[in-house]
């Protein structure tokens, strides 16, 4: 999900970009691009009022303690590449950048953007030890850490526990048994599965990346070729084109309508992230499930869905798993040291609230102190969740559920990065031909041709970056 001058500009075409949605400031003399001043600037991807609202909190406490001005500027994700963009030709680059996506951790570092020293220090200040090792190495490049990792959020594949119950039916975790259970529970009232399809929606290709990466598809192999047209990706293609045209719903399907159609009570099975537990458990209004058996209890769906990690496909060496993981960093040229202090105040005393805004989606990479070294993933768990109503997850989902979320981190895998094709990954954000591709089968397109014709966009991409 993100980005970032004229030789940056070509790289920052490439990924989900973000805007200017709001700004405030705890004092008059906010940094910013190291302008020499006492302050810093922190950009926030995040625009949800109230979730802005609540970072402002953290940060006036950061400042309250330290003496250290923070200008937070709410960004949102569909016009950040456009705004980082002039703000590098301008040389007016924020201090600090917080909740950018992986593939934006290697865009920035692709442009230069990241002050590589300050980001390694501030880890080495908090210690090494007290964070997930799989989440360090997917956010530095060989020995140099490229971003600071917070927290992270887990694709799955949620399913009806009641129906695959009463079905009979083993829990969809493998191209096998998904298939299976979407071919015996797909009626005209109930589909047996609904996932994304709408070309140019990166939901569409983040939810083919998790099909695919456990069928051992790769975007590119170890040499940087690009891999989208292997047998591979071909019959991960296959699968999901029959999966999504024989038993899902019509139409070219989104983050909203496969929700809405699981909270509806019209799908057995969908794939989202943690971020749809809160509403799942009915404690968003503009969100809540209206299936029939909701309307009596609205929690219904979080007690009778069960959880899918890691999809195992007939290719692959095992199964894999897909996520996120959102993290923070310092640019270059910044006021490096105060920068320093922010990030390491957010990762240790303004960790608890920063992971309670969206606990559901804000699992903790960094799990304790030294002293304490499951701290902050013990308390994750035990965090009210929600919007309009708070309430623990745990009062919701069995704590198998709970478990596999929290365990996301130490396993999630992603396309290019540990090929060394980050920044591939990243600029692939802005033609989305794996979305196009998806979108093809989906309406009965060829397999073969749609990974043929996704491979050849993606060559002519990575040509545009050399």
């Amino acid at each position: 999900m993100k980005t970032r001058a004229t030789a940056a500009a070509m790289a920052v075409v490439g990924l989900t970009a973000l805007a200017l949605t709001g700004c405030t400031s705890s004092g008059d003399d906010g940094g910013g691009g190291g302008d020499g001043g006492d302050g810093i600037t922190f950009w926030l991807q995040e625009d949800l009022p109230d979730r802005v609202a609540a970072t402002q909190e953290i940060v006036d406490a950061f400042t309250e303690k330290t003496g250290i001005d923070v200008e937070l500027v709410s960004v949102a994700e569909d016009q950040f590449a456009q705004l980082l963009t002039s703000s590098a030709a301008a040389g007016d680059l924020p201090d600090v950048i917080g909740g950018i996506s992986l593939p934006q951790v290697r865009s920035l570092s692709a442009n230069e953007f990241v002050d590589t020293d300050a980001v390694a220090a501030t880890i080495d200040a908090l210690d090494p030890s007290t964070f997930s090792e799989n989440a360090l190495t997917l956010t530095s490049e060989g020995d140099t850490p490229l971003a600071v990792p917070s927290e992270s959020w887990t694709q799955m594949l949620f399913y009806r526990t009641d129906l695959f119950d009463a079905a009979g039916l083993d829990a969809p975790d493998s191209y096998e048994s998904i298939l299976a259970a979407a071919k015996e529970l797909d009626s005209p009232d109930v589909a047996g599965f609904v996932g994304a399809t709408a070309p140019g929606d990166a939901f569409t290709e983040q939810t083919f990346e998790q099909i695919a990466l456990g069928n051992g598809c790769e975007l590119v192999n170890k040499d940087g070729d690009v891999e989208l047209d292997s047998d591979a990706c071909v019959s991960s293609f296959e699968f999901y084109g029959d999966l999504t045209e024989n038993y899902s719903v019509p139409g070219a399907q989104d983050v909203d309508t496969t929700r809405a159609t699981y909270f509806a009570g019209g799908a057995a099975m969908f794939i989202w992230s943690s971020f749809v537990l809160d509403e799942m458990a009915g404690l968003r209004e503009d969100a809540k499930p209206s299936c029939p058996e909701c309307v009596a209890d609205p929690a219904f769906l979080a007690k009778n869905t069960g959880v899918v990690t890691s999809i195992a496909g007939p290719d692959g060496d095992a199964p894999a798993q897909f996520g996120e993981i959102t993290s923070w960093t310092i640019t270059e040229g910044a006021n490096a040291e105060a920068a320093q202090s922010f990030i390491e105040y957010m990762m240790s005393d303004g960790y608890e609230p920063w992971i309670a805004i969206a606990p559901e989606g804000k699992v903790p990479v960094r799990t304790g102190t030294a002293d304490e070294p499951t701290k902050f993933s013990d308390l994750w768990a035990t965090l009210p969740a929600g919007v309009d109503t708070k309430a623990p997850l745990s009062d919701f989902y069995a704590p198998e559920v709970l478990e596999a979320v929290a365990a996301g981190p130490q396993d999630l895998a992603r396309w290019g990065i540990t090929q060394g094709q980050g920044s591939l990954l990243g600029a692939l954000q802005g033609e989305l031909p794996v979305a196009t591709a998806v979108s093809d089968v989906a309406q009965g397109g060829d397999p073969a041709e749609a990974a043929a014709t996704a491979a050849e966009a993606v060559r002519s991409i990575g040509e545009s970056l050399k």
